[in-house]
């Protein structure tokens, strides 16, 4: 305890703070021009050393990208994903140092209809990225975002896998040894560039998309339906154009707010996939992140010194609050929690690098018809997950006639797209009595509404064949008919599949006999 009396002789010693004028950690030579971290302090051409280096390290651990495979880099316009671009663009350079070996392109989604963005921006912003991606000499596709309402069925059933042989080290050192031998040939071919015509899309299918995005009544639901959207679109570029791996540019801090998100929407199960450093849920297409090392803070230093270009582009959370929506809330809190305690983001993040993903081998029914992660689910009666449901159930106000559907049927939606008459699976199409109106006779039964064939997919159906968290984005929807047609087909085909191996499938009583026997 200090005393009225005592004597202070000692000078005050102050903390040494590192600034700009201390020397390079790493040289020692130089006068620090950056300082990343308490310590850090790195001139400029140290700087670069070290973050070129810390991108081969990433790709060169993890040995995913074999010599020769085509990569779709995916950029946003971001200063992370720009500053991805610019590191492959660096690593394919003819003196590169650990060059690297894979054939680069580029695609970016145009999302302008989605945010309300006028057609004008949205050719100023494209215009702006093709002479960024025209400089690189990789070749590009600017795609919009209403192409997603256009796709297969294919987009959500995962693919075939590479044999688990194709991914051992000896096979890896192999094919890094036969492109080196044919390298020299390789190099004198000159890379070619395809530019993709102007984003013109139909003001019809912007407004389909912008239905479809304004259903979800919340702004959390909506970030997390057109990130679903999104990676569909992505998945479906990288199969059609040829490509094997897609290169996205989450940051590390992006990847922390990420984390705290899933697990605030649900997603815990799914968290080694959404933050890991290769996500193969799509089976033949690859997601990979190769920028999950680097903070907001480095990439932005590198890419002012170096002049890095990047394209900013509004999105849905632009010019909200923090309490907006629970993506916005958590990455405010992260920030502000980084800005006191440095070592938030990094703490964050070794905690993701633990997480496993469960096992991948499961079959197309036991996926989720959104994000095509395993069905979390199927959990016990005791379980919290089955707590929270009879919840949900014994909260809702229901007729003494409802029969006891989780969710009831919503209103018919407008028609996705102008299909033909005779086709059999356009939604919104009714019976053969003329007109578009119900026969009424489909809650009996009879009626030719009541076939599986002419009706969509009721929410309750749809929400057995999605995960927790997927199943929160449904139900906050206003009608599931606004749904891309390729989700409900499949969603209606799983239904009549489920429906004709129902008789052969064990009921829970059954099977609890069976277990007593």
């Amino acid at each position: 305890m200090c005393q009225v009396d005592e004597d202070y002789h000692e000078p005050l010693q102050r903390a040494q703070v590192p600034g700009v004028s201390k020397k390079c950690v790493k040289c020692k030579e130089a006068t620090a021009a950056v300082v990343i971290r308490a310590g850090d302090a790195f001139c400029r051409s140290c700087f670069k050393e070290y973050f070129i280096h810390k991108f081969r390290a990433m790709l060169g651990k993890n040995r995913v990208l074999f010599p020769g495979e085509k990569v779709l880099l995916a950029v946003s316009g971001g200063p992370s994903s720009c500053s991805m671009l610019g590191q492959v663009q660096e690593g394919l350079r003819q003196n590169a140092h650990k060059k690297l070996r894979f054939s680069p392109g580029i695609v970016f989604i145009d999302e302008g209809g989605a945010v309300g963005q006028s057609l004008e921006d949205r050719r100023r912003t494209a215009a702006e990225l093709r002479a960024v991606f025209k400089a690189t000499g990789f070749p590009f596709l600017v795609v919009p975002l209403e192409q997603v309402l256009d796709l297969p069925s294919s987009v959500v059933v995962a693919a075939a896998a590479p044999a688990p042989s194709e991914r051992t080290v000896g096979v890896y050192k192999k094919a890094v040894g036969h492109f080196i031998q044919s390298d020299g040939v390789e190099s004198q071919t000159p890379p070619e560039w395809e530019e993709a015509p102007a984003a013109d899309v139909p003001e019809s299918r912007t407004q389909l998309l912008q239905q479809l995005i304004g259903s979800a009544k919340t702004l959390t639901a909506r970030e997390d339906l057109l990130n679903t959207l999104r990676q569909h679109l992505l998945v479906h570029t990288a199969r059609t154009e040829g490509y094997s791996k897609v290169m996205l540019g989450d940051s590390c801090t992006r990847l922390a707010v990420k984390l705290l998100t899933s697990i605030s929407l649900g997603r815990g199960a799914q968290l080694a996939q959404d933050t890991g450093f290769s996500d193969s849920r799509y089976g033949d297409v690859v997601l990979v992140r190769p920028m999950r090392d680097y903070s907001a803070k480095e990439i932005a230093y590198y890419n002012r010194m170096f002049s890095v270009p990047s394209v900013f582009i509004p999105g849905l959370d632009t010019k909200t609050s923090n309490k907006s929506s629970i993506q916005r809330l958590t990455e405010s809190f992260v920030i502000k929690l980084q800005a006191d305690f440095p070592s938030t983001v990094s703490a964050i993040y070794r905690t993701s690098e633990k997480l496993q993903a469960p096992c991948t081998g499961a079959s197309a029914a036991d996926r989720c018809l959104l994000c095509m992660c395993v069905l979390d689910t199927a959990a016990e009666n005791a379980s919290a997950f089955k707590a929270t449901l009879i919840s949900e159930q014994l909260s809702q106000n229901k007729s003494p006639g409802a029969a006891g559907a989780a969710i009831p049927r919503p209103n018919p939606g407008p028609v996705h797209a102008p299909l033909e008459p005779d086709s059999p699976a356009a939604p919104g199409q009714r019976c053969s009595s003329g007109g578009g109106e119900d026969c009424g006779k489909a809650a009996s039964g009879v009626g030719c509404c009541s076939s599986a064939s002419s009706r969509e997919p009721e929410s309750g159906d749809l929400r057995r064949l999605l995960c927790y968290s997927c199943q929160l984005t449904i139900r906050d929807m206003s009608s599931v008919e606004r749904l891309p047609l390729y989700i409900l087909s499949e969603a209606q085909r799983r239904s009549h599949m489920r429906e004709e191996i129902g008789e052969f499938l064990l009921d829970e009583d059954d099977e609890g006999d069976q277990r007593r026997k």
